[in-house]
């Protein structure tokens, strides 16, 4: 699955995830889906934590982060 945000697009499937930033420095960050956690509440934050690796991104709307979390099959935290 591809979602594209207004900064980039995330490709995901269910082993993992990788972020592509648009601009001049063409920033990739991938993460397997083990290590990601989506936060919602208005938020819409996609994190990766873990052996070494530690990163975040805005999303621009809870649908898109709503999509990634069916895509990927993780829940949304809300708290």
């Amino acid at each position: 699955m591809v979602i594209n945000f207004a900064t980039g697009k995330i490709i995901a499937n269910q082993h993992e995830l990788v972020v592509r930033i648009d601009g001049e420095a063409r920033v990739t960050m991938q993460a397997q889906v083990d290590e990601v956690t989506l936060i919602g509440r208005g938020a819409n934050v996609v994190t990766a934590t873990g052996s070494g690796i530690q990163w975040s991104v805005r999303l621009d709307d809870e649908n898109q982060l709503q999509a990634l979390a069916d895509a990927i099959g993780i829940a949304v935290k809300n708290t």
